[in-house]
Formats: C-alpha cells, structure tokens, sequence
C-alpha cells in the first residue's frame, strides 16, 4: 500500500522519544483488570462482514435463541470467506458450503424469488440458520451449553453429541466449537473494553529490529530474501516470535481477535486499511499500532519499515491478536480460496442419517414465511490482496482427524 500523506520517521520523534515498549507497559496497566468480550450473541461488529450481507447476518442469526449474528457469521466465514461462488474439493457449493442433498432438504427462498438457490447470498444466509436452527432442535435436552451442543452436531451430527450427552469426544468437533466460538469474537461489537494482548510488547519489540528495512512484496524475512518484509509478512513474523501464528495476507490477519474501537488502541493491535469501508474483503495493508497515532510498518516497494501515522481516510479498523483468534482462522489455499476446519462441507460426519425430521421440514416452511433481508441479488467483486502475496510454501487443508468418519453432511434425525 502507498500510504498518502503518511508520517515520515521523523514526524513521529516525540511518540519515538517516550519509547514503545514504555508506551506498551502504559497501555497495558490502564486497561488492565478490563472485562474481556466472551459472549458471541450480541451484534455484529463494525466491518466485520461485507455491508451487503450484514442486514441479513443480523437477522439470520436470530432465527432461534441457539444461535447468533457474530456465531452465523462466524461459520460463513469458516466455510468460505463469505464467496457466495466458493465450491470445496467434496462438492460442498455457495456461500454457506452446503453439500447438495443437505440443500434439498435445508435450503430455503430467503428473498422471494420463487427459487431456492444455493448460489444466492441471501438464499444461502437464510439455509445456514435454518440448519443450525434444525439441528439446535435435534440436541434440545442435552445437558450442556446449547450453543456448544449444536455447533458438535453441525460438525459430528446431532446422534454423536446425544450419545455422549454433550461435545463428542473427536479432536475434530471439539476443536471446530472452539474455533467458531473463538472466531466469533472478531464478529462481535465489543460492549466492553478488550482485554489487552500479554504478548504485544514482544510482536513490537520485534518490529522496531526491523526498522529500516527495505520492503519486499512477499517477503516473510526468509534468509533467501535478506531477511526483508512486505506488511502483512513482518505482522505475521512479529506474532509469530511471541507463538502465535497469523494467516499469510492482510485480509485474513484481521479477524484474528476483537476489533477495539480507535479510542481503545492499544499498542500491538493490529491496524488495517481497506479500500471500501464497508467491505473487509478488500483490506490490503496492515501496520502494528505502536501508540501516539502511529504504527510500524513495511509500506511499498522502494521504502523501508518505518513508523507512519494511521489516520488516514482507507483506516478501517484494528484487530487486538489472541491465542484462540488466530487459531480458530480457516486455511487460505494458494487459488484463494477458503479452507474450513471441520464445517459442513468438510466431510467429518458420523452417525449422520440422510433424511430429514419433521422439525426440520416445518422449521424451513417457517422461514420461508419470513419477510426477506436487504441483501442484493448481485454478487460483491473478490477480494482484494494488493501488498500481500501468496505463502512461499504450500498450504495444506486440514484433514479429517478419524479416517472411520463416513462423507457427507450432518443432517437432523429422521
């Protein structure tokens, strides 16, 4: 990104003079003790998702009391970074990763067009909460957060969380409920200060050796580029000397955590800008905060890393880095596309029949009655990954953990 009107090293002398890591002790002790965001049923974040889609999230994700905004929108970005063109390597289709025969069942027409089409955003918006909704029902009178019981039956089906009387014991569906609940905090308007970053200090102090640097589109600091660094290269490097391991591009990075609000910067916190304000889809740059209005940054070819202001007018937002966010990210291939963690398109499904209840067939009547979401018929452009570039080495998805799982999709109890 070529950062316009940006603060040269030396305008930034007095934030400079205090020192950063001083400025990240400040930060720290004053919002410390500071109630951390843990629930996911609130509304959704400022830029969290693509403007078209937020009315329908919104109202989507409160079709019953199990799920939510932040959680809905949560699994559409586990199962496709919001691409209502996405397809899986199974043949999981849309927006929502349904497999075929479970869109038969589940799919519904959300905005009235006579056609329910699993293609469409708001067609498919609608079916992932009418399937969570029919699954929710299915593990009703499991003991256990009923939250937590319906995401295992989205990912194990909803006989294995009845037979073990809560979570299954799978590495796979105990990992997919924690991610998508940990991953729901980047969806979530924070009603609270947010809890400060233990390791921000570090990802900082890592930066600052960087200064000077000269910039390199894709590099990651390997020993075979001299150790030089695009933006969102030196973001994940710096996370990555204090353990925590960050998506490759830019626009990945940014729901790794809570998004504070400008006046709740911290030190640490990543900063993004985007082209469009109102869709996260095209955030193409992004700096560490350092305090004072300024960041440490690898800003364009032909410059170095160096501290530039962040207040300018493609400033959408910051991300506070946790353990459990970044975790919780869905794998990026070298096409593009979207890698879930065990979602519905991800073929981990045990004990799973293949017809509907009758719960679930009313359930879709119902939602059919419903009046429809604002959400265009057209579909937004692709995102946008300028000033970042591909991983240097490939991305593997994630593989089912039990080889015994039989193909397919979780469906309600017949």
């Amino acid at each position: 990104m070529v950062l316009r009107k940006a603060g040269t090293a030396a305008a930034a002398a007095g934030v400079v003079g205090i020192g950063f890591v001083g400025l990240v002790t400040i930060g720290t002790y004053a919002a410390s003790g500071t109630p951390q965001q843990t629930a996911n049923r609130g509304t959704l974040s400022t830029g969290s998702v693509p403007a078209s889609y937020q009315g329908a999230i919104q109202k989507w994700g409160a079709l019953c009391p199990e799920i939510s905004a932040p959680m809905l929108a949560a699994q559409l970005y586990q199962e496709s970074g919001f691409d209502p063109q996405a397809r899986s390597g199974v043949g999981a289709l849309g927006m929502a990763q349904f497999l075929p025969g479970t869109w038969d069942i589940y799919g519904v027409d959300a905005n009235g067009d006579g056609k329910k089409d699993i293609w469409d955003p708001a067609d498919a918006i609608a079916s992932a909460a009418n399937y969570d909704c029919a699954l929710a029902r299915d593990v009703a009178k499991v003991p256990g957060d009923r939250q937590d019981n319906l995401l295992a039956a989205y990912n194990a089906g909803p006989y294995a969380v009845e037979k073990y009387n809560g979570v299954p014991p799978y590495k796979e569906t105990q990992g997919y409920v924690k991610n998508i609940k940990a991953l729901a905090r980047s969806f979530t308007a924070p009603t609270a200060p947010v809890e400060v970053s233990q390791q921000s200090a570090g990802a900082i102090y890592f930066a600052q050796t960087k200064l000077g640097t000269l910039y390199l589109w894709g590099g990651e600091g390997l020993p075979s580029q001299n150790g030089r660094f695009d933006c969102s290269g030196l973001s994940k490097a710096a996370f990555e000397s204090v353990g925590i391991t960050l998506p490759r591009v830019a626009n990945d990075q940014w729901y790794a955590g809570p998004h504070p609000s400008r006046d709740q910067l911290r030190p640490g916190d990543l900063v993004f800008f985007a082209t469009d304000l109102n869709d996260p889809r095209s955030i193409h740059h992004v700096g560490i905060y350092v305090g004072g209005g300024y960041m440490i940054n690898a800003p364009h070819t032909n410059a170095v890393i160096r501290y530039d202001k962040i207040d300018t007018k493609e400033y959408i937002g910051a991300t506070r880095v946790t353990t459990d966010g970044a975790q919780a990210l869905p794998v990026r291939n070298l096409d593009g596309s979207i890698t879930g963690k065990g979602g519905i398109g991800g073929g981990a499904t045990p004990e799973a029949p293949a017809t509907p209840t009758a719960a679930a067939v009313a359930a879709a009547a119902a939602v059919q009655q419903a009046a429809p979401p604002a959400v265009p018929n057209g579909a937004p452009p692709a995102a946008a990954h300028a000033a970042t570039a591909p991983a240097a080495r490939p991305v593997t998805p994630s593989a089912p953990t039990s080889a015994a799982r039989p193909a397919g999709q979780p469906t309600a109890k017949p």
